[in-house]
């Protein structure tokens, strides 16, 4: 009886603890449950990650089993708000009441923004919004998500200059359902921070055969000069089935090639306005170069007349200083008589030879 006592008491704590591990999971509750147009309410959350930023919206077409049919393009995305859980990963904000662009039924949407992807609707009746039923939800195949979706493959030379950064979205997908699937149209959402996504049809040429499964590769594709943190999201049948962070970086060809057209320009018409400037203003005469050359003296046009030979040496400037036979501190020569010898005989009289070139030599005689 002791052992069972026991077990009861135990099973009475474990009862509150279960229930609040079944509350886990994301939640919202809201202040009304009908509210008009222009009006607010406030939207209650528990269950969520701490400090994780959330967007509230109020959208049509959507049912918390169903989710939001056309994702975020059903709802009035300009009247959104903001919030950031506490440590807990509670919250509380007042939502303004706008009407979504596509007929009710209506829901509060609340999901995260960055991280892994969470989200929870809860019902709000918009007085005044017309409500239409939903479209049927096909029946047959139903695709699902197995494995985890990564994007492959790197930018290129251009995509560093401004072109368009592509990827390529791989993962896994499995049919569910108990038809075939072919050909199957997925939605791949681009979006860019807290903004809604862009979504693009991809459709994937194969068949998937109930309980089969296959891997998938959707492009993926970003407009030219993009850069930044960029959200992939894939749907089908109008449900969203997963979502892939990008961060994309940032194209500096682009800035480079600005820097230099602000370089280039300024430089380019500083030297078109100096042409003009010298075209413009009045010539002046050149001033001499300090290192010109001193060009070589004209020639004379008269001619030249050639120097004058020297006149003859007179016969005194080509006599020697001393007669003949006689030296400077020698002996006097003897005197001898100049005048012509005329012989006895009648005959002419022979000149005495006194050329300069004959010299009376004195013999010398010897003791006889």
């Amino acid at each position: 009886m002791r052992r069972i006592g026991v077990l009861v008491v135990a099973v009475l704590l474990l009862l509150p603890l279960a229930g609040v591990a079944a509350a886990d999971g994301p939640a919202v509750r809201l202040s009304a449950a009908q509210a008009g147009t222009g009006g607010s309410v406030t939207v209650h959350g528990t269950g969520w990650r701490p400090r994780t930023l959330l967007m509230l919206l109020v959208c049509g077409r959507a049912t918390p089993s169903r989710g939001v049919i056309g994702g975020t393009n059903s709802c009035a995305n300009a009247d959104g708000r903001a919030v950031t859980t506490d440590a807990r990963g509670a919250f509380a904000k007042k939502l303004p009441v706008a009407e979504p662009p596509v007929p009710c039924p209506c829901v509060v949407h609340v999901a995260t923004v960055t991280g892994t992807p969470a989200q929870a609707d809860a019902v709000l009746d918009v007085a005044g919004h017309p409500v239409a039923p939903l479209p049927a939800e096909p029946s047959g195949g139903r695709l699902s998500v197995l494995s985890d979706t990564r994007l492959t493959g790197s930018g290129s030379l251009l995509t560093w200059f401004g072109a368009p950064p592509s990827r390529t979205l791989v993962f896994t997908a499995g049919n569910l359902g108990t038809t075939s699937v072919k050909d199957p149209v997925f939605h791949v959402g681009t979006a860019h921070g807290v903004f809604a996504p862009q979504w693009d049809d991809r459709q994937w040429h194969g068949t998937l055969a109930p309980g089969g499964k296959a891997q998938i590769e959707l492009p993926v594709e970003l407009s030219a000069g993009a850069h930044g943190d960029y959200s992939v999201s894939l749907k089908y049948g109008g449900k969203l089935l997963a979502e892939q962070p990008w961060g994309v970086g940032r194209p500096w060809g682009v800035t480079l090639f600005w820097i230099l057209l602000c370089l280039v320009v300024p430089a380019a018409l500083f030297r078109a306005g100096m042409a003009v400037v010298d075209r413009v203003r009045p010539r002046r005469p050149a001033a001499p170069s300090r290192f010109r050359l001193a060009r070589p003296a004209p020639r004379a046009r008269t001619r030249t007349r050639p120097p004058k030979s020297p006149p003859p040496d007179s016969p005194a400037a080509a006599l020697p200083w001393f007669a003949p036979g006689e030296a400077p501190g020698g002996p006097r020569p003897v005197p001898h008589d100049d005048s012509p010898t005329r012989p006895h005989d009648g005959s002419p009289a022979r000149p005495h030879d006194d050329s300069p070139t004959s010299r009376t030599t004195p013999t010398r005689k010897g003791p006889t």
